[in-house]
C-alpha cells in the first residue's frame, strides 16, 4: 500500500513538472532553461521541508504547483492594453456618463469600469460571470441591437481591426472594419462620445487572420461623421500625442464626439 502511494505521488509530481515546463517554457529549445529552473525548484522545495515548514499548512508532493517563470527583473506588462485601458478609464471617469456601452473590449477592463459607472457589454460570446452594474447583451458590431442615435457613451477597444477576418469565428468580409465603424457611428447619440483603438502603421495592411493596421488618415476617414477630440499613440513602452508612421507598428487611441446638431 505504501509503495503504491509513493508511486502515485511521484507520478503526480512528475506530471506537475511536465505541465509546468510545457505551459511556462513552451517547446524546445526553451525547455532547457526550464529544466534548470525545475532543478532549482526541487532544491528549494527540499530546503523548505528541511526548515520544518508551518504546522498550520499541510505540505505534500501531491500539492506541488511549480511556477518557474515568474522571477523577472521588471513587472511583466502588455503595454498596448495597459495604456489603452487606463486611457479609456480616465476618459469615462471624466465624462461621467449615466450608462456606458462597450462592444467587444476586454471583459476584465469593462468589469472594472462597471464598478464606477453602469456598463452594458455587447458581444457575440456570452459573458459567463455576474457582477453588479455589469450587464451583457448579445449582439454583433455589424448589427448592434440599438436604435440609431440612442447610445450616450460607447467604446470598442482593439476590436474593429479583427472584423471580417474570421479569427473569432465571424464571417469573412474584406469590408468588415468599415462596416463596424459605420455601425458604431449609427448608434451613437448626438452629443455622445466614442472611444476606439486600432493598430496603426505607415500604411493600411491586412495581417490575415490576426488583424488589420490603419493609417491615421484612414481612421479619421472611417469616422468622418464625428469630431476627433483626442488621439494618442502607443509605440513600445511609451505613448505620445503624435502619429509617426516612421515608428512603424503601434496602437492609436481615439476619442470621437458626435455633434449635437447634424447637418
Amino acid at each position: 500500500m505504501e509503495k503504491a502511494f509513493v508511486r502515485d505521488t511521484l507520478a503526480h509530481a512528475a506530471y506537475r513538472f511536465w505541465q509546468a515546463l510545457r505551459h511556462q517554457y513552451g517547446r524546445k529549445p526553451s525547455w532547457l532553461k526550464g529544466v534548470f529552473a525545475l532543478a532549482a525548484f526541487v532544491g528549494e522545495y527540499k530546503t523548505y521541508l528541511r526548515d520544518g515548514g508551518n504546522p498550520n499548512f499541510r505540505t505534500s508532493a501531491n500539492y506541488l504547483y511549480p511556477c518557474l517563470a515568474d522571477r523577472t527583473a521588471h513587472t511583466p506588462i502588455e503595454p498596448v492594453y495597459f495604456f489603452q485601458d487606463t486611457w479609456a478609464a480616465r476618459k469615462i471617469f471624466a465624462l461621467k456618463p449615466q450608462h456606458h456601452h462597450d462592444v467587444g473590449s476586454s471583459a476584465m477592463t469593462i468589469g472594472i469600469l462597471s464598478q464606477f459607472v453602469p456598463v452594458t457589454m455587447i458581444d457575440l460570446r456570452p459573458l459567463e460571470v455576474e457582477l453588479e452594474n455589469l450587464h451583457f447583451q448579445f449582439g454583433s458590431i455589424l448589427d448592434l441591437p440599438f436604435a440609431g442615435g440612442s447610445i450616450e457613451s460607447l467604446s470598442s477597444l482593439c476590436v474593429i481591426e479583427h472584423i471580417g477576418l474570421g479569427r473569432y469565428g465571424d464571417a469573412l468580409d474584406p469590408w468588415g472594419s468599415e462596416k463596424a465603424a459605420r455601425e458604431l457611428q449609427r448608434v451613437l447619440k448626438p452629443g455622445g462620445n466614442l472611444l476606439v483603438s486600432v493598430p496603426v502603421d505607415c500604411q493600411c495592411r491586412v495581417y490575415f487572420n490576426a488583424h488589420r493596421t490603419f493609417t491615421r488618415e484612414y481612421v479619421v476617414e472611417l469616422f468622418s461623421g464625428l469630431e476627433l477630440v483626442e488621439e494618442r499613440y502607443v509605440y513600445g513602452m511609451k505613448t505620445q500625442a503624435n502619429y509617426d508612421p516612421a515608428l512603424g507598428f503601434g496602437t492609436g487611441l481615439f476619442h470621437f464626439h458626435k455633434p449635437s446638431s447634424e447637418s
